[in-house]
C-alpha cells in the first residue's frame, strides 16, 4: 500500500518517516527503505527486495549513455531489466534487443527477467544474477 501511495504521489516518504520515530517503529521504517518512489511496475519492487535482501549494491533507474534508463544497475556492472507483458510486443522486443546490444557495447553485462521468474521463482533470478557477478569477479568477462 505504501509503494502504491508513494508512487502515485499521495504521500511522501519523508512525511511517513517523520511519523515513525521511536524504537517500536523500526520495522515500519525498514519497510519504507524498500519503497521505490517511481517504480514502473510491481516486478521492479519485488526484484529490488530480492537484491537488497541478498546484500547486493543496487542503483535503480540509472541513465546509461547510448542505452537509456535501466531498471537496475547491480554492483555497477550488471544491468537487470524486469520485463512485463508489454516487452513481448514485437516493437518492444526489437527495442530491447537494441538496448541489450548497446549495453554490451558500453561495457555492461545485461540480464532480463520476466514475470514468472520475478514473481514465482525469485531464487532462480537471484541465482543467475549471482552467477554472472561471480563469473565477472573471476575474470570471465574481462578483456
Amino acid at each position: 500500500m505504501v509503494q502504491s501511495a508513494a508512487g502515485r504521489g499521495d504521500i511522501s516518504l519523508p512525511f511517513l518517516r517523520a511519523k515513525l520515530g521511536g524504537n517500536r517503529n523500526a520495522r515500519a521504517r525498514a519497510v519504507l527503505d524498500l519503497v521505490i518512489p517511481r517504480a514502473d511496475s510491481l516486478l521492479e519492487v519485488l526484484a529490488n527486495i530480492v537484491f537488497l535482501r541478498a546484500g547486493l549494491r543496487v542503483r535503480r533507474h540509472v541513465e546509461i549513455p547510448g542505452v537509456g534508463e535501466v531498471d537496475f544497475l547491480v554492483e555497477d556492472c550488471l544491468i537487470v531489466e524486469t520485463d512485463g507483458e508489454s516487452h513481448l510486443e514485437p516493437r518492444q522486443v526489437k527495442k530491447d534487443r537494441g538496448r541489450n546490444n548497446a549495453s554490451l557495447a558500453a561495457g555492461y553485462l545485461s540480464l532480463r527477467f520476466g514475470y514468472d521468474l520475478v514473481v514465482h521463482h525469485p531464487e532462480r533470478m537471484l541465482a543467475q544474477v549471482l552467477a554472472v557477478l561471480e563469473q565477472r569477479r573471476r575474470g570471465a568477462f574481462g578483456p
